[in-house]
């Protein structure tokens, strides 16, 4: 009772902890966590305390529920004996039995670890033969990028290495080997480079060498288009010149030709290609790009120097190629190598190609000393430019340099003009020149539109000019030419203005130039002076033709020039010089008259006697003067025939009155005049007769060879008059004597004297009509002392 009582208190007293406890523990759950958190918050002394009551209670329980079921206990420990009686039995049948298992399974047993032992060499022998695949790819992938090296294929071999780096290297199963490639790939990366870098080596030493050829190859085919053009413009311009000329009818057509450029220039870039990909398949391109930049560089630097042991003008060709090759592969690798070369950097070393060669062109053409060597360079250096043009390159600061060479160029040309006319004119017989056949006309007349007719004349033709004319037509025909072909195609697109001036230049400053010299040079005799002034008026008529050629070599309308503005000055300046001719020969002319004259010599002053037939000398005069005219007539026009006609009876009437003046005639008589009279009225009558025969009357209506001798005829009329003092009135002198000076006309009439020399003269003067005119006379000069 007292046990019941203490047990009921003890349950009665249990605390809430407890009886979790002790339901955790009656469900097999685990107490880890409550351990855990005794220990945690440092109370394990309560949690032990808890569980040593837990086992009393439960040793209590056992306690009651053995008291409760004791016989039941007993039956169950006999029960327990009979079960461990059967229990030895069944052990020792158990033992027998395992002795027997023992001895059959022991062989099994040898063979299960056998059978392990082979499932395990299986499976090493699996996974070695899965590691040497491994191994033998990676290896037949090295074998691979070997060939491929050996082969020259780069980019297969770095496929290989880039596979065998990302899918292989991490999974090769031996160390040893992963560690040897893992060596090795950048050694064969690094061979890769060094072998297409020797490649690329080699590649610039070819088309540094083929660069020439490229160059030449380029600047042909531009020369082969401008010599297309300049055929097509040849043709245009012989069928203007045939059809002003009105020889034949033309038809035009346009014959086009088709050039691949691309099949002309043709040089490979593959080795650079394939280097660049390369090199950005290494992950380096920026360093390929640099190496590329620095060689081809030095390349250009090396091309723009010139050789100071061949002369320029042999090496120019050579020169100018080897530029114009290396910028048509730059050209080509800037728009197909995918960024190796960039524009700024094809720019920067265009720049100073540009900068190299203008001097290296301006300095060459100060030390040239002759104008074809000059013309030959430029020719090719526009070539060059075209061809560069072409690939959009700026090539105006080069065809600069041909500007400013223009002028020592056009000096050069017009010495060697200068040299070639002043032969021509030393060697021109001055005969006018005789063309026996059509061709001879075409090629000296009609060639340089120097026919007055349309109408083809009869051969033999007789030109009036000599062959200088044709001759130096050639030469300002071929001046122009020289003229154009050195501005066409350069910098100054409408030259036009440029050739006219340099054309005048030569009319003026070297052909003008070198006639005058020749007309005053005192060597000119009259028949010569007389052809230079025909040929002077010939080669102004020339000038019209000059203009328009030069018009159309360089591709202007022929109509732009028939402003006033735009004819050439030198046609002025010819047409001054032709004054300056006629000049010279009328002088030459008058000169010959002396010659012919020398009146005081040649005239009896005093004579007794008069004639009717007049002085000897007039016959002499009038045939020179025949000669003059007749020949003048054929060659010179009719204004310059008047010039010179008019000059020499002009002069001859000078002569005439000079004569009277002249201190060696100290008097004369009225023979003396009246042998005069007989020559001027023989003079007069000539000039009557050429005047009309030569058809100037029809042009000069108010005018005659006959007044040019009218100084003359007046004094004459003035001696033989009968009423010489008449001189003093006013109206009589303005109507008949109206050119005679009175001082002159004092001086002559104080050496008239009435008689002749000699014993009798008294008696041949006694007639009163003689003292009438001598009383006049008297009066005339007394009125001219008092008058003076």
């Amino acid at each position: 009772m007292g046990s019941k009582s203490r047990r009921i208190v003890t349950e009665n007293g249990d605390t809430g902890e407890d009886s979790v406890l002790a339901t955790m523990v009656s469900n097999g759950e685990d107490l880890g966590p409550m351990v855990s958190l005794a220990f945690e918050t440092g109370k394990p002394e309560a949690l032990l305390q808890q569980l040593k009551h837990l086992v009393k209670k439960k040793e209590v329980e056992i306690e009651d529920l053995c008291k409760l079921h004791y016989e039941e206990f007993i039956v169950a420990v006999d029960e327990l004996r009979g079960v461990l009686v059967d229990a030895e039995e069944l052990k020792s049948e158990l033992s027998s039995d395992n002795y027997r298992l023992q001895q059959v399974g022991s062989a099994l047993l040898m063979k299960l670890e056998e059978l392990l032992e082979s499932y395990s060499v299986k499976k090493n022998v699996t996974e070695a033969i899965k590691m040497s695949k491994n191994c033998v790819q990676v290896l037949e992938l090295c074998v691979k990028c070997n060939n491929h090296i050996s082969e020259g294929q780069f980019y297969p071999a770095l496929k290989a290495v880039d596979l065998i780096e990302k899918s292989y290297l991490k999974n090769i199963p031996v160390k040893a080997l992963e560690t040897l490639i893992e060596r090795r790939i950048p050694l064969m990366k690094s061979h890769i480079e060094k072998r297409v870098c020797a490649e690329v080596n080699e590649w610039l030493v070819h088309i540094r060498s083929s660069s020439k050829d490229i160059g030449q190859t380029a600047i042909g085919y531009a020369a082969s288009a401008r010599q297309r053009e300049e055929d097509m413009l040849a043709r245009q311009r012989k069928a203007e010149e045939q059809s002003c000329l009105g020889l034949e009818d033309f038809t035009y057509a346009l014959d086009v030709e088709e050039i691949d450029e691309n099949s002309v220039l043709k040089f490979d870039l593959t080795p650079l290609y394939r280097a660049y990909h390369i090199h950005n398949c290494l992950g380096i391109q920026e360093q390929f790009r640099e190496y590329y930049n620095k060689n081809r560089l030095l390349q250009l630097k090396s091309d723009l120097q010139i050789s100071s042991a061949q002369p320029f003008l042999e090496s120019h060709q050579t020169f100018l190629a080897h530029i114009a090759g290396y910028f048509i592969v730059e050209d080509r690798v800037l728009r197909s190598a995918g960024g190796l070369l960039l524009p700024a950097e094809l720019e920067t070393m265009w720049e100073t190609a540009v900068v190299k060669v203008a001097a290296i062109l301006e300095e060459q053409f100060a030390h040239m000393d002759a104008a074809s060597h000059l013309l030959l360079v430029k020719d090719y250096v526009t070539l060059f430019g075209a061809t560069l043009r072409q690939y959009g390159y700026e090539v105006a600061p080069i065809l600069e340099t041909l500007n400013s060479s223009r002028e020592k160029y056009h000096e050069l040309l017009l010495a060697e003009c200068r040299e070639q006319i002043t032969d021509i004119l030393a060697n021109d017989t001055y005969e006018q020149m005789v063309m026996k056949k059509e061709s001879e006309y075409q090629a000296n007349v009609l060639l340089f539109h120097l026919q007055t007719s349309d109408i083809m004349p009869a051969f033999p033709y007789i030109a009036p000019f000599s062959s200088m004319v044709p001759e130096c037509c050639r030469i300002v025909r071929s001046f122009v030419k020289d003229s154009v072909n050195y501005l066409s195609y350069g910098a100054q697109m409408n030259y036009f203005d440029f050739v006219r001036k340099y054309l005048d230049k030569l009319l003026i400053d070297v052909l003008n130039e070198v006639i005058l010299r020749t007309i005053h040079s005192g060597t000119t005799g009259v028949s010569q002076a007389m052809q230079i002034a025909a040929n002077i008026s010939v080669l102004e008529r020339a000038c019209d033709y000059f203009i328009q050629h030069a018009a159309q070599q360089c591709g202007i309308p022929v109509r732009s020039i028939d402003r006033p503005q735009g004819g050439l000055a030198a046609k002025i300046v010819l047409k001054t010089s032709r004054d300056a001719a006629y000049l010279a020969l009328l002088t030459l002319v008058n000169s010959k008259l002396d010659e012919f004259m020398k009146l005081t010599e040649n005239v009896n002053w005093t004579s007794d006697e008069a004639t009717q037939l007049g002085n000897e000398y007039i016959n002499e005069v009038v045939i020179y003067l025949d000669t003059v005219l007749s020949t003048a007539q054929q060659i010179l026009p009719l204004d310059a025939l008047y010039k010179v006609g008019s000059g020499a009876l002009e002069h001859i009437s000078n002569s005439i009155v000079g004569a009277f003046l002249s201190d060696s005639v100290k008097r004369f008589s009225v023979n003396a005049i009246m042998t005069i009279n007989s020559d001027l009225k023989a003079l007069e009558s000539f000039a009557d007769e050429r005047f009309h025969s030569t058809g100037l009357h029809e042009i000069y209506k108010d005018g005659s060879f006959r007044a040019c001798l009218i100084e003359a005829r007046q004094l004459i009329n003035l001696l033989s008059s009968s009423q010489p003092e008449n001189f003093m009135n006013p109206v009589i002198r303005e109507r008949n004597y109206n050119t005679l000076d009175y001082k002159k006309v004092a001086t002559i009439c104080d050496k008239y004297k009435d008689s002749a020399d000699g014993i009798f003269g008294s008696l041949s003067n006694r007639a009163s009509k003689q003292s009438a005119r001598k009383k006049s006379m008297d009066t005339l000069k007394k009125r001219l002392r008092d008058f003076n």
